[in-house]
């Protein structure tokens, strides 16, 4: 069984509180075109197609060779945070897709470093779990449950969030995961989705 992303919906809402100002901010990324997300512009690969949903226009991807590649790091700097997304996996790619990646880059060498957050689904069957992940400073946390399963083909709301000491994954609004875990600010770098 495979499934793809079918597409990731009108928005998706990145909330942090800076580490240096401990200011709120919010950032929404709305994927109603493939050219430019969040203001920035992406790289396409493949060709992911912009689509009516009933939530408004979307971007669906293959789930095998579909991606936009962003030039930054919503949440760099951030001690805490909340990443929300509204998506649609369906039938027809890989059983794990990693649908949202945030990369930090050194800003030495412009290189990959290890430190990245992450939410992917894995298929079991005919339905999913959510697989969230960060890394950053020396700590590193995965929450997934295999034991609570979601339907394909539907539309729904995944959220991230760390607080400062406890890192949590919920699946429409209810809590999945949640261990306690220090992450240190991430640093700028870049994002993939629907990868």
């Amino acid at each position: 069984m495979i499934t793809r992303i079918r597409a990731l919906a009108a928005c998706m809402a990145l909330c942090a509180a800076t580490a240096l100002t401990g200011a709120d901010e919010a950032e929404v990324w709305t994927f109603d075109r493939n050219d430019r997300i969040g203001g920035q512009a992406t790289t396409v690969l493949g060709h992911p197609a912009v689509i009516d949903s009933p939530l408004g226009k979307a971007v669906e991807f293959n789930g095998v060779d579909d991606a936009l590649f962003v030039d930054a790091h919503p949440l760099a700097g951030a001690s805490t945070f909340t990443l929300e997304i509204l998506f649609r996996p369906d039938r027809g790619g890989k059983p794990e897709q990693r649908f949202f990646h945030l990369q930090e880059r050194d800003p030495n060498t412009g290189a990959d470093t290890m430190t990245r957050m992450l939410m992917e689904i894995r298929v079991i069957g005919e339905r999913w779990a959510l697989d969230s992940f960060a890394f950053s400073g020396s700590n590193s946390q995965a929450l997934l449950d295999r034991s609570k399963l979601h339907t394909l083909g539907e539309w729904h709301h995944v959220a991230m969030v760390y607080d400062g000491r406890e890192f949590r994954n919920y699946v429409d609004g209810v809590l999945e995961g949640s261990a306690e875990v220090r992450l240190a600010p991430q640093g700028s770098g870049h994002s993939s989705v629907g990868v």
